[in-house]
């Protein structure tokens, strides 16, 4: 046994604990540094179920919504009509046809036929050929806006809701103005205002919306337009945010839009090699038809 004075620690050694302790402190301080550095390099992109969730149940229908909602969407995507008697439903075609929705005629115009005519068309029966994984759910009914606004108590997601208007074919739906003017109706109603987009490639419903409703977030819808997203956005009422098909997307044109004050959120991106292209252009936000699958892999990459 050593005697207890060679416990005892040195003056030398006490000055040797004194530097591990500060460079210790010091190695803690720079990894916490970096850390935050990396979590603010680390962008959250937001994921929108397109049509609901396309890919897994009838597309703009209650379970679709259902579906996106418990999956934790962060927005759910959708289009509009406007029945003859000027319910707003939603659906991405002006025209009911299989295999979308089955029903008493091979065809029905939606602006032509009362709500009461298009519930006669079951908009679940049949799956979607374009997407093997998607369950029909026979019986379900095209849903009008007001039910589907209704869902909003179920959480805190947001819309981002499209007028499927069209200026070449006028007879498919009402004025720009009257379109408007309806759908503001059901967001004032549900008192959702902050919780609501208004999405078109019918930039004329936009500029409506801006005189109608400036509280109310514009999306500038474009497909092939190959110009830069400023501009575009601007030209469609001043949008806040720009929705460009996804494959025009590039990081110059993002950071351009970024810039401007605008977000960026592309459609429709259904795999992890398109993700992956707009996670590096740093998009805003992804529309998908599985917004389920989108949130693992963003999970995965600590982007969620």
């Amino acid at each position: 046994m050593r005697a207890a004075s060679a416990l005892l620690p040195t003056h030398g050694s006490r000055e040797m604990h004194d530097k591990l302790k500060t460079v210790a402190r010091f190695a803690a301080l720079v990894l916490l540094i970096t850390a935050m550095s990396s979590a603010a390099d680390t962008k959250r992109i937001l994921v929108h179920g397109h049509r609901g969730a396309r890919a897994m149940r009838p597309e703009n229908t209650i379970p679709a919504y259902e579906y996106a909602i418990n999956a934790g969407a962060d927005v759910l995507e959708m289009d509009m009509a406007v029945t003859k008697d000027n319910v707003i439903v939603m659906s991405h075609d002006p025209i009911l046809h299989p295999p979308v929705c089955s029903g008493p005629a091979p065809s029905a115009v939606i602006h032509e036929s009362t709500l009461a005519q298009v519930r006669q068309w079951d908009c679940g029966a049949v799956r979607n050929p374009n997407f093997p994984k998607q369950q029909p759910i026979p019986g379900t009914r095209m849903p009008t806006l007001d039910e589907v606004l209704s869902l909003s108590t179920q959480g805190t997601f947001e819309y981002n809701i499209e007028t499927k208007s069209f200026a070449d074919q006028p007879q498919y739906t009402p004025s720009p103005e009257e379109f408007v003017r309806l759908f503001l109706e059901q967001v004032h109603k549900h008192h959702i205002e902050k919780r609501v987009m208004l999405q078109s490639f019918d930039f004329r419903t936009l500029i409506a919306a801006r005189k109608m409703a400036p509280e109310i977030r514009r999306v500038a819808l474009t497909e092939a337009d190959p110009r830069d997203f400023v501009t575009i956005a601007k030209e469609g009422g001043d949008a806040q945010i720009i929705s460009p098909n996804y494959n025009l997307v590039t990081k110059a044109k993002v950071d351009a839009a970024h810039k401007a004050g605008l977000q960026v959120v592309p459609w429709t991106a259904n795999t992890p090699a398109d993700w992956d292209k707009l996670i590096d252009a740093r998009v805003d936000a992804i529309i998908s038809d599985d917004p389920a699958a989108l949130l693992e892999y963003l999970k995965t990459r600590g982007l969620h």
